[in-house]
């Protein structure tokens, strides 16, 4: 009989193998203190015999509201051994966003981080008929102790559970992150996030090394990328360390220094604008001790594309570039990180390349809720900056007739829970999940993303624009935190711009223009920055794709406005509608200067001007 492809089976095994070493790290204050496998198993089992003892049952969902922490995990671990389902609620979640997953999950239980998280169950319980209880994080002692009891009647019960479980049984019913309606609640089986651990780790470019990883986990839980965490960490006896303040994630690096470093793009383009900003700020020999530095580190970069070796000579510079410069931005992130992974969201290749040329390699993939996690990563030996690397072992990927990317395998959900119509909308007959992203292979079989198929923006002249790339390169401007490109059923892009307040304040303060975000963004010293930035961009685009004009906003996309998901993904819609005087006025003032018409028309010349000028430089090429 084959081994049983379940979490449970996989954190037991993994307590049987690496017994006393640290499974977590956790901060306490400014501390950081580890706790093994065994004293982590011990308490999930007890909280698991409590469950047990209050009713939860095989197949029965609890909801869970809560950070990154020891708690979240073991909660986690406990309903997996009893084959009950978990239901992640972000903390950052509306009443109504709590209300939709407890309900639809059909929960009995809501196990909450604190009474924040504990008073939003209460305004609804009305409205939950479902849930019986409401147990906080502190009540969990109490928890363990109803376990004890119950274990010393039925000692065996948990075992049993487990035993009984089945790979096909459902683990846990993740709900995206909404960015284009109501969240959807996935079922992902056992054997899906068994299958997709096994497949990260069966990626040998990686070389993990078994119980000697420690990995910094700041995503949440409620989120796949998070949560694959929980089942490939045990899997690898990894140590992970739970960082549930993600402001704090910069000084958890250099903590507990991660060799592997999980992480969305944002934090990647928060550390680059703090690097270069350092390396603006240097004078005399150290900035052409930089320079020098970064243009070795561009040239080795480029060999290893290659997959060249480097000459003896550039080998050598390269060694002395890296003591001298390097180094430095590496104890930034802990010192002894191998592995810096990017995914959520698209990664500009420009902060990929950024850090490849300071010997940063980061290796950026691409998943989906509906495939558990991840399907394609860049490697070790094998990274395109602009691509998200080549399928995981034991994932297949395709391309539909319009583009759009379809995915295979084991790790592929068993559809949305309570609602056949949308699954058979994106999980066919033959396994392909549909992956709503339109993208290209090459001939390599790496994948490169264009965008999303419903974020592709149909100007009124019928010319497609992805408009994700367009931000990722507005937001290079150190002084932008946000953009977002507008421009479906109209004549011409524009783009809506937030401020970094990390990089404007200091630099308006040094010319008195004070610190208030709002007036700021009205101040035309500061328009002219991002004018400059926009047209760089603007240099690389076809007329097109151009952005025509833009507003910087008095706030960044927030949040609680529920304009970004916990992952900092824009919900494009909800920003548009909060926005939406902002970009009727851009595009009123536009038209008082020039008729639509009028541009759509230079556009129309401009573009068959390019077009002659592309077929020229072919048949120059022939």
């Amino acid at each position: 009989m084959a081994p049983a492809r379940t979490i449970a089976h996989l954190w037991r095994d993994a307590v049987h193998r690496y017994g006393d070493a640290p499974a977590f790290l956790v901060r306490e204050g400014d501390a950081w203190s580890p706790v093994s496998y065994r004293a982590a198993a011990i308490r999930s089992e007890r909280i698991a015999h409590g469950l047990m003892a209050r009713g939860v049952g095989k197949g029965e969902a609890v909801a869970i509201i809560g950070r990154t922490t020891l708690e979240w995990a073991l909660v986690d671990y406990a309903l997996a051994q009893i084959g009950a389902v978990s239901a992640p609620v972000y903390p950052t979640s509306s009443d109504d966003d709590v209300h939709h997953v407890v309900s639809h999950s059909r929960s009995v239980l809501v196990i909450c981080e604190d009474d924040a998280q504990a008073a939003k169950v209460d305004r609804l319980r009305e409205r939950l008929p479902l849930v019986r209880d409401v147990i906080r994080f502190a009540d969990l002692a109490a928890l363990e102790s109803e376990g004890d009891a119950h274990a010393a009647e039925h000692p065996n019960a948990v075992d049993e559970a487990t035993h009984d479980l089945a790979d096909d049984d459902l683990y846990t019913l993740i709900y995206t992150s909404g960015t284009t309606g109501r969240s959807k609640g996935c079922m992902i089986r056992h054997r899906n996030y068994f299958a997709m651990a096994e497949s990260i780790l069966a990626t040998r470019e990686f070389e993990v090394e078994h119980g000697r990883e420690t990995l910094l986990v700041y995503l949440p839980f409620a989120h796949n990328f998070g949560r694959l965490m929980l089942s490939s960490g045990p899997m690898c006896g990894a140590a992970l360390a739970l960082e549930p303040d993600p402001y704090r994630v910069a000084e958890a690096l250099t903590a507990v220094r991660p060799t592997i470093f999980p992480s969305v793009p944002r934090v990647y383009e928060k550390i680059h604008g703090l690097v270069e900003s350092a390396f603006a700020d240097a004078t005399g020999a150290r900035a052409r001790l930089i320079r020098w530095a970064l243009e070795i580190g561009r040239k080795a970069s480029s060999h290893r594309a290659r997959g060249a070796t480097l000459p003896v000579g550039l080998r050598a510079r390269h060694a002395v570039a890296s003591r001298l410069v390097y180094a430095k931005v590496k104890a930034r992130l802990g010192g002894r990180l191998r592995l810096p992974i990017s995914g959520g969201a698209p990664l500009a290749p420009e902060i990929g390349r950024f850090f490849d040329a300071l010997d940063i390699p980061i290796y950026e993939g691409y998943g989906l809720t509906e495939a558990t996690s991840a399907a394609t990563v860049n490697r070790p030996g094998a990274v395109r900056y602009g691509s998200v690397g080549q399928p995981l072992p034991g994932v297949e990927v395709a391309l539909a007739d319009d583009g759009e990317l379809l995915v295979r395998g084991e790790i592929v959900f068993a559809g949305y829970f309570d609602d056949p119509e949308g699954t058979a909308a994106v999980l066919r007959d033959d396994g392909w999940v549909m992956t709503g992203d339109v993208a290209s292979i090459d001939a390599d079989g790496f994948v490169t993303i264009t965008d999303r198929k419903k974020d592709i923006i149909i100007t009124a002249g019928g010319k497609n624009i992805a408009p994700q790339n367009i931000e990722n390169e507005l937001k290079l401007c150190r002084y932008v935190s946000q953009a977002l490109v507008v421009g479906d059923r109209r004549p011409y892009a524009v783009a809506l711009v937030t401020l970094d307040p990390a990089e404007i304040v200091p630099w308006a303060k040094e010319r008195g223009l004070g610190d208030d975000l709002a007036a700021l963004a009205k101040h035309p010293d500061v328009r002219g920055l991002v004018q400059d930035a926009v047209d760089e961009v603007n240099r690389h685009l076809s007329r097109f794709e151009q952005i025509k004009r833009f507003a910087i906003l008095p706030r960044d996309f927030e949040m609680a406005s529920d304009e970004v998901t916990p992952t900092l993904k824009l919900r494009r819609r909800i920003c548009i509608e909060h926005f939406a005087e902002t970009v009727d006025r851009l595009y009123a003032e536009a038209d008082d200067r020039a008729p639509g018409r009028d541009e759509h028309e230079r556009d129309e010349q401009a573009d068959r001007h390019d077009g002659r000028r592309d077929r020229d430089r072919s048949r120059h090429a022939g």
